[in-house]
């Protein structure tokens, strides 16, 4: 009898176990973000995040500061690093000109033809040259 309990037991773990594998994942939600949207996927997140390190040539511990309790891995939403302020006002700062010298009603088709981004002044720089 304590034989059949224990092959029922451990076959309604194993089900449970392979249910909880092929469940979808909760998604990672981003926090302390103060210039992109709150719900922005952690896909588009990535992109965003990758197109900053190739404009700038930087990696992401450019702007995010490590963890305090594991220095090998990052604290994105930490505010510990000046950098990332900076970063924050740099896009306030495109998202400024493009709507004010770039918005899509002037344009034939309602895109916009041009804009300024990160790589406009940094060309794969952490600092825009002077010219």
């Amino acid at each position: 009898m304590k034989y059949k309990k224990t092959i029922t037991f451990s076959a309604l773990m194993s089900i449970v176990l392979l249910l909880s594998a092929f469940m979808a994942q909760p998604s990672k939600k981003a926090t302390n973000l103060k210039v992109l949207p709150k719900d922005i996927s952690h896909e588009e997140l990535d992109k965003v995040m990758d197109g900053f390190k190739a404009a700038l040539g930087v990696k992401c511990n450019y702007c995010h500061a490590a963890k305090k309790d594991d220095p090998k891995k990052l604290d994105f939403a930490s505010d510990d690093k000046p950098e990332k302020e900076i970063a924050r006002n740099m896009m306030r700062m495109t998202a400024k000109i493009n709507k004010k010298y770039f918005h899509t009603k002037d344009t034939q088709d309602g895109k916009a033809l041009i804009a300024v981004s990160c790589i406009t002044c940094h060309n794969g720089k952490e600092h825009p040259q002077a010219n």
